[in-house]
């Protein structure tokens, strides 16, 4: 009760009671969505879990959206119901919540999760469960028939388990998106594995994906790390990465979401802004981090466990030297060493500073100071050679995504 009386924005709003076994809540924010029947629909068909299921959605715009906008939430939100209406099942329950009152200055996706995932809690706390799933979908997205399944059998075999990230791929060919919409999101999605690839090289522990359509929390831990913030973009990544450093963070691949490779504007970074950037500059290449900055991490991480005695930086790069005088280090690390009580302890406290946060902190002091962006597919190719300790015949792009799809799948 603490957490609903010190956190949240908005009040109850479901008034029925939920199932005694309501195991699983999917929130979905949707503002302007032309495609949320899809994404209902594909929720709807797939096989149903042990446990109940409820999926809120969050239609949602800022309390001074233009008429247009209004309009078209008032047809999406006459869909929904309708929808609804027709397709009611205590065992897999829709419901709405209308917010479209929010505040300009944190209206966005990040509210929208926050408003469904708080109210996910309130429906568990209903049913005195306190280990309930609170899902994260979009309004965009699709599923394999698996998901609820898949997700209810992840945490029952991985009980320790707080929060994780489910296993996603954006559709590569089509008739729905044009081919330049389809070239763009293969790039993206491979720069998106690219990097994590990158970071799992390098050896560090907090190396996962952070899709907001693909993840998933227990309700007391999403309770006790704060619930989920306003953040106009990018919440996913800083909601996960305030739980990945607790341990107990998994991985779910036996099942599947797809999420649209659409183009948007809505949002200053991300998958629709990178797909709108890609067909507005024609650009030939797409570009990525150079793999010297991901060698420059793997170095500077084998060689934590000399700092817990060393008191200088002369193994060091200059680029990395350079990063760790930017960033304060000598005071940190001594700060570090005073308060462990042995190198575990050391270890420990070093992520807790170097972070995912700071790791990106770290790929982007190397781009912008020692190692411009390359073009992604030699970048991908060179980390794919560096990983498998081989070289590799020069592979197609589309065989490329394939590759890094399996190392996000086995790790190898």
């Amino acid at each position: 009760m603490d957490y609903l009386e010190k956190h949240t924005f908005y009040s109850k709003k479901i008034v029925k009671k939920p199932e005694h076994d309501l195991g699983i809540v999917v929130v979905i924010p949707a503002f302007c969505e032309p495609q949320l029947l899809k994404s209902l629909i594909s929720l709807k068909n797939c096989i149903k879990p042990q446990c109940s299921v409820e999926v809120i959605v969050v239609v949602n715009h800022s309390i001074d959206a233009q008429e247009p906008i209004r309009k078209e939430t008032q047809k999406m939100i006459t869909q929904v119901k309708e929808w609804i209406d027709t397709n009611q099942d205590k065992r897999l329950d829709f419901k709405i919540i209308i917010a479209c009152d929010l505040p300009s200055k944190f209206a966005g996706v990040g509210l929208a999760r926050k408003i469904g995932m708080d109210e996910a809690v309130r429906r568990f706390l209903i049913t005195k469960n306190n280990k309930g799933i609170i899902c994260c979908f979009d309004a965009d997205s699709t599923c394999d028939t698996n998901y609820f399944t898949a997700i209810e059998y992840h945490f029952k075999i991985n009980p320790k388990t707080m929060a994780c990230s489910i296993y996603f791929e954006h559709p590569l060919s089509g008739d729905e998106f044009t081919h330049e919409v389809y070239e763009g999101i293969l790039n993206y999605e491979l720069h998106l594995r690219y990097y994590i690839a990158g970071l799992r090289f390098a050896g560090h522990p907090f190396a996962y994906h952070t899709i907001g359509s693909s993840m998933a929390v227990r309700t007391d831990v999403y309770q006790k790390q704060g619930g989920m913030n306003k953040r106009k973009a990018g919440e996913d990544f800083y909601f996960l990465h305030k739980i990945i450093p607790l341990g107990a963070f998994t991985e779910l691949n036996a099942t599947r979401i797809i999420p649209s490779p659409r183009s948007s504007t809505r949002v200053p970074f991300g998958t629709g802004r990178a797909i709108n950037s890609w067909i507005e500059n024609k650009t030939e290449y797409f570009l990525t981090y150079n793999p010297k900055v991901f060698q420059e991490m793997k170095f500077f991480l084998e060689h934590v466990d000399g700092l817990y005695t060393s008191t200088t930086f002369q193994e060091f790069s200059d680029p990395i030297v350079a990063f760790l005088m930017d960033s304060n280090f000598k005071d940190k690390v001594y700060e570090i060493r005073e308060n462990s009580k042995d190198l575990n302890s050391f270890r420990k406290r070093f992520y807790t500073w170097f972070d995912g946060f700071r790791a990106l902190k770290f790929v982007h002091f190397m781009r912008d100071n020692y190692f411009s962006n390359i073009e992604l597919h030699a970048a991908s190719q060179n980390l794919l050679e560096q990983i498998h300790k081989k070289e590799f015949s020069k592979l197609e792009l589309e065989k490329m995504i394939i590759k890094y799809r399996k190392l996000d799948i086995k790790g190898k």
